[in-house]
């Protein structure tokens, strides 16, 4: 076991022998799980798992309801959950990866109407990691001809990876990707390389509906995998990890700050303004599904990588990104517009 499953575990048993306080009592007999993506995607599949299962660890065993409201790279269903929903314990949010960083990134006040320190944020299932894939008819299938040759990628909304990572890599690598922005989710951004739309995509993740979509198009030689980018490389896929091909520090440290949506995975979150003791009772109960035998097998069953981070880390990552230097915010920023 590692050293993050062994801290899981004791948390989860600290949290299972201790006596419950009178007052830790969840006023919703209902939770409305907001899911900025589309239905069927990695998120809708993750958030759909951990909402049969989340409840029973929330004192009075409200019912959870998934509610999916995809939308501008995941901003609308952030400004809902900032700006609308109930600060009663009654609504909370699966987000994307990168909307957290986006207001950083990419300031508009118009679009981002939320500071993402002032989220409750419970935590996440996974950290991720995105890959590039191209069509075997794409102009060019290795990166060294992608230097070369023009090679059109599948975007998805303003400051996604799937947006922005083609031109960071352009940035660092020198390739020379166009992206065409606009598709909703990963499936229909998928589906544009099967159509012939578009020659690729560069995930920001790779669930396992994502995987389970290509997986078998790259083994009949349809798709190839060229790239992953993250902070880890996963051994299921021989290609490079794009860290590992930077030599510049400065490039280096771009692709960091960039990747720590990868880091975040599907970050669940609360209102701001929701009473700290609910916001404990939501991490609790979020930390306790994550241990939770039942869910496990679930998530077992549906392919579902897990590897929790807490809300408190997820917290402490983001007050960490938003003291960065300026230069490096406002460098990775320009790649994002």
């Amino acid at each position: 076991m590692t050293i993050r499953g062994i801290l899981a575990a004791a948390v989860a048993l600290a949290f299972a022998s201790a006596p419950c306080a009178a007052q830790e009592t969840y006023p919703a007999k209902s939770i409305e799980m907001i899911v900025a993506n589309t239905v069927g995607g990695g998120y809708d599949q993750y958030a759909r798992v951990i909402a049969r299962h989340m409840g029973k660890h929330i004192p009075g065993k409200p019912s959870i309801i998934v509610r999916n409201m995809p939308g501008a790279g995941g901003a609308r269903a952030a400004n809902y959950l900032a700006n609308v929903a109930a600060r009663d314990g009654s609504v909370i949010a699966l987000f994307t990866r990168e909307i957290a960083l986006a207001p950083l990134l990419a300031p508009s006040p118009s679009a981002y109407q939320f500071k993402a320190e002032d989220f409750g944020w419970i935590g996440s299932p996974q950290q991720d990691l995105g890959l590039m894939i191209v069509s075997a008819k794409a102009p060019a299938v290795t990166l060294d001809g992608m230097k070369t040759r023009q090679v059109v990628m599948s975007g998805t909304g303003p400051g996604s990876g799937p947006s922005t990572f083609p031109l960071v890599l352009n940035e660092v690598l020198g390739t020379k990707f166009k992206v065409v922005p606009g598709y909703p989710g990963s499936q229909e951004a998928l589906l544009a390389i099967e159509t012939g739309e578009v020659d690729g995509h560069v995930s920001g993740g790779s669930s396992a509906a994502f995987r389970g979509r290509v997986d078998p198009l790259v083994a009949q030689n349809q798709m190839h995998v060229v790239l992953q980018l993250g902070m880890t490389k996963d051994p299921a896929y021989p290609a490079p990890l794009a860290l590992d091909l930077v030599q510049d520090p400065r490039d280096r440290q771009l692709l960091e700050l960039l990747f720590t949506p990868q880091y975040l995975g599907r970050p669940l979150a609360a209102p701001p303004g929701l009473p700290p003791t609910l916001v404990t009772l939501l991490r609790k109960a979020f930390d306790a599904t994550m241990q939770d035998p039942e869910f496990l097998a679930e998530a077992k069953a549906q392919k579902l990588d897990l590897a929790p981070v807490t809300g408190q880390e997820i917290s402490d990552i983001l007050r960490r990104v938003y003291l960065l230097p300026p230069d490096l915010i406002q460098r990775a920023a320009a790649l994002g517009k």
